[in-house]
């Protein structure tokens, strides 16, 4: 205590309290300022969501169509009149073509006086609302498949408003006119090409490339002399496709029997036999189909892709992927600890007890009976004992697993991936896997710059 000798006034020295609030205030003031120091100085780790997805990978080709046709030539002079729709299949007998001294004069039928039928009608709009639900600006070319789709079914209506009337002159008596019926079974086309006695042994790489294909089309009420050809058929269903190959192509497909083809036309898919030859002027590919040939009976040449790998899962890009060794261990010597129900091993004491230790299983190889551990969690050279047995087993034998880590928790976990196919940026690995990755997942999308129980911010 202290006397003010001026005044005789006592002067108590004042005692210094603890504000808590400040003192709380301080405290998150320097947590916040250390982890915006951590944040702004520490490696920033980019996350990316695995979602399923596919890769589909596909080479385009033109190709040149080998099968089996005969040409039928008129048995006669005459005008030419077409009674079976074109592309369509023919039995023996069944009236195919008619020959008369002149042309015949047809009733043009007025659009609005011949209706579809139901039908009919349904068809368009099935193809038409197909084409509305599924068109990218991209694929431009469906607008064409639409247009052949439809003018298809006017075209058949169309001929079958020309058959009736070719009945009805025959019923009447009509002079000149004569009527021939197909001697083989088939499907009939009105048009050649030169190409109709070519066979697999025949083609070269000028014709698959188009050189000088010249087709020629028949038309009704066209004149024509006995020996000239009428329509060609197609007697077999079984056809071949040819196409030109690269080099690389040629040695990625020579070993395979057979691929799934997608037909650029209608986006129709089918599995073809596969046979690759080199010839002097370069690599060719036979592709024979036994079926659908109907819908490109009126094609020499079909647009088409190979579907050379196709595959489903979880898509990833190729930089979150990195190898890791694991120490390689049979699972007979795997146990549990104690009442806990903790997986691991047991530690050899060298004569003491043994100590249980947790392990995380990376991966189980079920082929081999052998489980993945992480060598980070033991020392070197550490010695495992078999539960119930005197029998141990020394850690020294590695393998390296491909994954990528899992930040979900905020810190990272290896988790391993079964690459399925892969694409320039990305792979489709397998999904399902209970030491893998599943749908929704964060992963690092850098994987080289993290390590294991890292603490992703």
């Amino acid at each position: 205590m202290a006397k003010n000798r001026g005044t005789g006034v006592t002067v108590y020295r004042k005692k210094w309290n603890i504000n808590i609030g400040v003192v709380i205030f301080g405290v998150v003031f320097i947590y916040l300022a250390v982890t915006v120091l951590l944040y702004l100085t520490g490696n920033h780790i980019s996350a990316y969501e695995v979602r399923e997805g596919s890769i589909l990978r596909d080479n385009a080709y033109t190709g040149f169509i080998v099968r089996n046709e005969t040409v039928i030539s008129a048995e006669g002079d005459g005008y030419v009149n077409y009674f079976a729709p074109e592309g369509s299949k023919v039995g023996a007998k069944t009236a195919v073509y008619s020959l008369s001294d002149e042309k015949l004069d047809f009733t043009e039928v007025q659009p609005e006086e011949e209706e579809l039928s139901t039908d009919e009608r349904d068809a368009v709009f099935v193809k038409t609302q197909d084409f509305t639900e599924n068109f990218y600006p991209e694929q431009f070319n469906d607008v064409y498949t639409l247009k052949s789709s439809i003018g298809s079914i006017l075209e058949k209506k169309s001929n079958q408003s020309r058959q009736e009337q070719l009945n009805a002159m025959l019923s009447e008596g009509a002079l000149g006119l004569n009527v021939f019926q197909a001697d083989t079974p088939g499907i009939v086309i009105y048009g050649t090409d030169g190409y109709e006695e070519i066979t697999i042994s025949d083609v070269t790489k000028d014709m698959i490339e188009k050189q000088n294909y010249d087709p020629f089309e028949f038309q009704n009420n066209a004149s024509v002399k006995a020996g000239d050809p009428v329509y060609k058929v197609i007697t077999e269903d079984t056809w071949t496709v040819a196409i030109v190959l690269d080099e690389a192509a040629a040695q990625e497909l020579i070993n395979m029997d057979s691929i799934r083809v997608q037909f650029s036309k209608d986006h129709e898919t089918s599995v073809a036999d596969l046979a690759v030859y080199n010839t002097a002027k370069g690599d060719l590919a036979f592709l024979t189909f036994d079926s659908s040939m109907v819908r490109y009976a009126k094609e020499r040449y079909l647009d088409i892709e190979l579907i050379i790998e196709d595959e489903s899962g979880l898509k990833i890009p190729k930089s979150a992927v990195v190898e890791k060794d694991f120490y390689v261990v049979p699972d007979s010597y795997l146990s549990q600890g104690g009442k806990s129900r903790e997986q691991g091993v047991l530690i050899d004491g060298k004569g003491e007890n043994t100590e249980f230790k947790k392990a995380e299983i990376y991966y189980r190889d079920n082929e081999n009976n052998m489980v993945y551990l992480d060598p980070d969690a033991f020392e070197e050279g550490t010695v495992l004992q078999k539960p119930d047995s005197a029998d141990t087993y020394q850690l020294k034998e590695k393998n390296a697993l491909k994954g990528v880590y899992n930040i979900n928790k905020g810190y990272a976990v290896f988790r391993e991936v079964k690459i399925l196919c892969e694409s320039e940026e990305y792979y489709i690995v397998e999904s399902g896997n209970d030491y893998g990755l599943a749908n929704y997942d964060h992963i690092a999308l850098i994987g080289a710059d993290v390590r294991e129980n890292d603490v992703v911010f």
